[in-house]
């Protein structure tokens, strides 16, 4: 069951695509966090929703917000999608224990071994005060995510 609104975002440390540690709770009091949970890298859906995040990075990296994507693939997948695309903001590896994180969060699809597309942004108490969950192959509404970021922090 995904997490609902007001809940405590469950803290995690995750490598992104270089090996550099993300920890949520590093954010809280000073920034928003946009976690955006994706099934596959190199999957057709997924790049194109991570490449419009990088095309409009400045709607959610700002001095009051931040994002992160994440999936259960390997650091070394995540490096190498990363590199293709250009894609800058950090790609975190949920592989081992893997989908522990998604699965703290009601996002894992134990079936197919990977997230669901879906959306938390947690606001600087800790706490999730938005969520979207997609179809697998229904690709997200980047307008209301940013709208939505803005309206938060």
């Amino acid at each position: 069951m995904p997490l609902a609104l007001g809940d405590r975002a469950p803290d995690f440390a995750l490598r992104d695509q270089h090996g550099a540690e993300f920890r949520l709770s590093s954010y809280a009091g000073e920034k928003a966090v946009l976690l955006v949970f994706f099934p596959y890298a190199f999957s057709g859906v997924c790049t194109g929703e991570l490449t419009g995040f990088r095309d409009r990075l400045g709607e959610f990296e700002s001095g009051t917000s931040t994002m992160a994507a994440i999936s259960c693939d390997p650091i070394y997948t995540q490096r190498a999608f990363a590199d293709r695309d250009a894609l800058f903001f950090p790609l975190l590896s949920d592989f081992w224990p893997h989908g522990a994180v998604a699965s703290a969060y009601g996002v894992l699809d134990a079936e197919q071994g990977c997230p669901t597309r879906s959306s938390y942004i947690v606001g600087k108490d800790g706490r999730i005060t938005w969520s979207v969950h997609n179809n697998m192959g229904e690709a997200r509404d980047l307008d209301i995510h940013a709208t939505r970021l803005t309206g938060d922090v």
